[in-house]
């Protein structure tokens, strides 16, 4: 089967609505068959994460309700710093008859000088992005815009102990409340 995949990655620490929302986006109007969400392994600009499994979890709970996105592994089996370029170049080589598309919010735009290959990474998977509340919108995004959601905030609010049941899917926050995550603030 051929068709257009968006490669997904991202600390997801936690997963939030607007992640949702940006998979369901590239799902509805991306022209994309399937999403790999891929947490990031180990983050390569060296931002402390929660556990991995964690995130997976997180994760898996957080998308389960959307048809046609995956949860993947991947970074765990590839190992150490997380590099977007290698993920692209993985998720290829295990799906040869794809098109690739990397699906990002415009906030993304303002690290890329920070990225390796990010040209690379564009020629190989070009860029599929939203607009992000609080971000300028790229001239040539479409006119969505996703809520201005961080997951940073998400775990300033947890540790605080505020209501953040608004901006988590009901999966995910009664996972994190089970089992007590994110209450000290560390990730």
């Amino acid at each position: 089967m051929s068709g257009t995949i968006a490669v997904f990655g991202g600390s997801f620490d936690p997963p939030h609505l607007g992640h949702v929302f940006l998979a369901l986006y590239a799902r509805s109007v991306g022209d994309v068959a399937r999403v790999i969400v891929a947490p990031t392994f180990q983050h390569a600009f060296g931002k402390p994460l929660s556990d991995f499994d964690q995130r997976l979890a997180l994760c898996a709970l957080a998308f389960a309700p959307i048809e046609g996105i995956e949860v993947s592994a991947i970074e765990r089996e590839l190992g150490g710093v997380s590099r977007t370029l290698r993920l692209v170049e993985a998720l290829a080589a295990r799906h040869p008859d794809h098109t690739l598309r990397l699906l990002v919010g415009a906030d993304i735009l303002l690290e890329k000088a920070r990225w390796q290959h990010f040209d690379e990474i564009c020629a190989r998977a070009p860029l599929l992005v939203a607009g992000r509340g609080g971000y300028a919108r790229p001239t040539d995004a479409p006119a969505v815009e996703l809520p201005a959601i961080s997951s940073s905030a998400v775990r300033a609010a947890l540790a605080s102990g505020r209501d953040v049941s608004g901006l988590l899917p009901a999966r995910v926050l009664a996972h994190i409340a089970a089992h007590g995550l994110y209450r000290d603030g560390a990730p």
